[in-house]
């Protein structure tokens, strides 16, 4: 009895997980013919998701489906003739009425006379257990109109009970579930999990990037083992990480509806499906069921040399702070990735001095095969007389969005070649260790050239005899952030000289937290206390700010505290400033800080009351629930009042993901003899130098000098112009994200996302000895654009959203000394220009024969000039105003 209960169980479960009346897929009646309709439209827009504002269009038509053949040993084994008639193509918006781009065309008109007849004609499917066999169709149709009957074919795969397999449809090799009811099944295909072939690519940073979501649903209303009517949507959205109103999103839907049956063709007998498909038709051809790729042809497309000759105007050095010169460089790189190596040569050949680095910074974004050797073969690495170019190659290649092994290889061959300039060799180095750190983000750590790169950075460093070559390996270090190279970083920063130590230690800075282990800090407490050697100022107060935020214990924050007031005058003041900043902006450290300053002998009036002129202080630029910019600037002064260190950080943080968006430091030292003051604590024998370093989107920069020696001191401050000296500039492609899909309707869909700036980073160091000042500035300009292109395309009809979001902004840090007496005057101040916000969007609709629909719409405001608070007397963050101008929009017939 309890046998048959639990029998009895078993069976009510089973139907309950299955539709009534078959349990393994669609099944039809023999000698019936199935007539049913069906329509596939697609939506493009920017995530609102109102018909009004949307772009798409819609292909129906009728559709006949009969059984021809079903295998005598099994039911399950079926073979299906899907055939679509009155094709027609309209818009899903039905107000565009007389500027529809379909009125008065005829579906011959609009797909071409051998596309209708060819998607007119008709496919078979042959099934086994619900699930495609093999697809048949005829040859040399074209990809595009095979990939919508693959699309309807697509449909009529599913399975009548509850459960999650792997399924191969026209999205790809996909992980689906399905959920059975009794008179319906929920098909839900995983869109992520589907393997297919499509090219792509995106930026890895996660602030930089873009994120993508993408669902299907779909739903099959059964009767009599066979659908009565199907209901697919399918959605993929994305949005940039930094700036959430740059988003768009794709609906792409399909339906299908039994109207009734009548009398079909009678079954064809036989035991194989092979020789059935033979019997119907000869010329039928078994092809995947996987949607395939194909390219529009562009019919009377300028040829790079044209678009060049178009663009080049723009991109005059005059131009680079105009957004125009942004938006032409995004659309060029766009023709490169499409165009042979002869014909860049060829451009790179003709184009003059003055708007060739622009070009080569184009060139080298592009990233393709041709592009890169191209550009090989044009720079001559083994002359110094094109310096610029080679160093606006080598940044270019370290700003890539994408990097590929092949591009190290060629770095590290030029390395290992003749380079006529030792700038040029420092700065192979320095990119080639950006592009390890690059590529082992994205999991190619053990890549050949990658392993020879490791090699060539961590040995050199080993074998350095000069001081040159030990700073080249040290910068490369610095940006390649290999963990096996921390021990020669601790060695170097603990036991090298005064800059190299520095070097070193500013290296261990940019780890990320999980490297900064007890045995490093240990290290860095012995360098900030000077247990076994006296070093530089700059040197202990970056071991002390790689402590403090990096997981301090108890015990590192109060010694630090309790060394302050022990410290050279200048010095106590920076700490004292370091520390009052952790606890203002409620830094990770700020708890255990807070702990320690309850003991007395840490906190008391004579540590808290030092006097001086350094400082140390940290900001909001701006600030959301999901992310934030962050600015710090802080100075260090030696005990002359005479600049030691300036160093200001720009970054940016969604979630938890952060992104070093710039640091500008200038540095000098062994300047007290020109004023007879007294050098500080083992600063005592330092030669006379000033300089600059960067860092840019996480990739250092080969520093600049402003001077290195008293005789080459003496000759700078008397032909001294007082003009800024440039640390970087040019134009780089920040944001690449290019994404092709294969939509399960059959059509294709492409979403490109740019982002493109021209930056000028300059900095000068000015020294007066008749009026006894000092003043230091850094100067960044940048014009931004970011531009995104939608599209969804059929071969014959073609729709695209367009937007572009652009602003020019500038930010000037002035930092002013007076040391004619202590305590001597000090005067910074931060201020961002006024700036102009545009966006635009471009919405069209676009048929092969060259008809569109077009609208636009464009929007201006102004982002208004702020200064930024740089002392924690006056911390109220700036804001910023936008003042709105009139919008304008246009649409119509192009």
């Amino acid at each position: 009895m309890i046998l048959l209960a639990v029998l009895f169980l078993c069976f009510i479960s089973s139907y309950s997980a299955s539709v009534k009346g078959h349990t393994t897929g669609l099944s039809l009646n023999n000698d019936r013919l199935y007539k049913l309709t069906y329509s596939t439209e697609v939506l493009l827009d920017r995530g609102k998701g109102k018909l009004q504002d949307s772009m798409g269009y819609r292909i129906s038509s009728n559709v006949d489906v009969a059984l021809l053949w079903r295998n005598p040993d099994g039911d399950d084994d079926q073979l299906i003739q899907i055939t679509m008639k009155d094709v027609n193509v309209e818009n899903v918006n039905q107000q565009r009425g007389e500027k529809s781009i379909f009125k008065g065309k005829s579906p011959s008109k609009i797909m071409g006379k051998e596309n209708l007849e060819a998607l007119q004609r008709p496919m078979l499917l042959h099934l086994i257990h619900g699930k495609v066999k093999e697809f048949y169709s005829y040859q040399n149709e074209a990809v595009a109109i095979e990939n919508i009957k693959r699309g309807l074919a697509s449909l009529f795969q599913t399975q009548l009970s509850s459960g999650t397999t792997n399924e191969v449809d026209i999205s790809g090799n996909c992980k689906v579930t399905y959920q059975a009811h009794q008179d319906k099944v929920i098909k839900i295909k995983a869109l992520d999990s589907c393997k297919i072939a499509r090219s792509g690519f995106t930026t890895p940073n996660q602030v930089l990037g873009v994120s993508s979501k993408a669902t299907s649903v779909t739903t099959y209303k059964i009767e009599d083992s066979f659908v009565i009517a199907v209901l697919a949507e399918e959605t993929h959205t994305f949005g940039l990480n930094f700036l959430q109103t740059i988003k768009g999103k794709i609906v792409s839907k399909q339906k299908l509806e039994l109207k009734t049956t009548e009398a079909g063709p009678r079954l064809m007998s036989g035991k194989q499906a092979a020789a059935i498909i033979k019997a119907v038709d000869s010329k039928y051809t078994a092809i995947p069921i996987v949607g395939q790729v194909f390219q529009s042809q562009c019919k009377g497309c300028p040829s790079l040399s044209e678009h060049w000759q178009s663009t080049r105007k723009y991109l005059q050095p005059d131009n680079l702070s105009k957004a125009e010169a942004v938006r032409n460089f995004l659309a060029f790189i766009q023709h490169l990735r499409t165009a042979k190596k002869e014909e860049i040569l060829q451009i790179l050949k003709m184009e003059n001095k003055e708007i060739l680095p622009q070009l080569v910074d184009a060139v080298t974004s592009a990233q393709t095969s041709d592009s890169l050797e191209a550009i090989l073969d044009f720079l001559d690495f083994k002359s110094d007389t094109s310096i610029i170019l080679q160093e606006r190659f080598l940044y270019a290649c370290g700003f890539a969005s994408h990097p590929n092994e092949e591009l190290l290889r060629a770095l590290i061959s030029k390395f290992k070649g003749s380079i006529g300039s030792s700038d040029i060799r420092e700065t192979v180095v320095i990119i080639i260790g950006t592009l390890v750190r690059k590529l082992c983000q994205n999991e190619g750590c053990k890549l050949k050239a990658v392993v020879e790169a490791k090699k060539l950075i961590l040995g050199g460093l080993e074998k350095a005899e000069k001081k040159e070559d030990t700073r080249m390996y040290l910068l490369a270090l610095k940006n390649a952030l290999l963990p096996e190279g921390i021990p020669s970083l601790l060695k170097y920063a603990e036991a090298g000289e005064g800059p190299i130590s520095h070097l070193a230690t500013t290296a261990l800075q940019r780890y990320d937290l999980p490297f900064i282990t007890d045995e490093v800090k240990k290290t860095l407490n012995r360098i900030y206390h000077q247990n076994r050697k006296v070093h530089e100022k700059t040197v202990r107060t970056t071991a002390a700010a790689i402590i403090l935020n990096n997981n301090p214990s108890y015990m590192d924050v109060k010694n630090i505290l309790l060394s302050i007031g022990e410290l050279p005058q200048e010095m106590n003041k920076y700490m004292l400033a370091i520390v009052q900043d952790i606890l203002r902006f409620e830094m990770p450290a700020s708890k255990i800080v807070r702990r320690v300053l309850k003991e007395m002998v840490a906190h008391n009036y004579d540590r808290f009351s030092r006097s001086g002129s350094s400082s140390a202080y940290t900001g909001y630029i701006e600030r959301s629930p999901r992310s934030a910019s962050t600015y710090s600037l802080d100075i260090l002064y030696s005990g002359s009042g005479i600049l030691r260190r300036s160093n200001l950080n720009i970054f940016q943080y969604i979630g938890k993901a952060g992104l070093h968006g710039s640091q500008v430091v200038i540095e000098a030292q062994g300047l007290e003899a020109l004023i007879a003051a007294t050098p500080d604590e083992g600063e005592e024998n330092l030669d006379s130098y000033a300089g600059m370093s960067a860092i840019l989107f996480d990739v250092q920069l080969r520093p600049v000098t402003f001077f290195n020696g008293y005789s080459d001191l003496m000759s700078k401050m008397l032909s001294a112009s007082g003009d800024p000296v440039s640390v970087v500039k040019g134009l780089i492609l920040l944001i690449d994200h290019s994404q092709e899909l294969q939509l399960q309707s059959g059509l294709k869909a492409n979403i490109e996302v740019q982002g493109g700036l021209a930056i000028d980073i300059s900095g000068a160091m000015e020294f007066s000895l008749w009026y006894r000042e000092s003043k230091t500035r850094v100067k960044n300009r940048v014009t931004v654009v970011i531009t995104t292109d939608i599209t969804v395309d059929s071969s014959f009809v073609k729709a695209g959203l367009e937007t572009s979001t652009e602003t020019e902004a500038g930010l000037e840090f002035i930092s002013t000394v007076q040391f004619s007496q202590y305590p001597f005057l000090v005067c910074m101040q931060m201020d961002k220009d006024e700036a102009p916000f545009r966006q635009f969007e471009k919405k069209y609709e676009r048929l092969s024969t060259g008809r569109s629909y077009v609208s636009q719409k464009r929007k201006e405001s102004i982002l208004a000039g702020c200064e930024f608070p740089l002392h924690q007397e006056n911390s109220e963050m700036c804001k910023v105003v936008f003042a709105p101008q009139p919008d304008s929009t246009s649409s119509g017939w192009f």
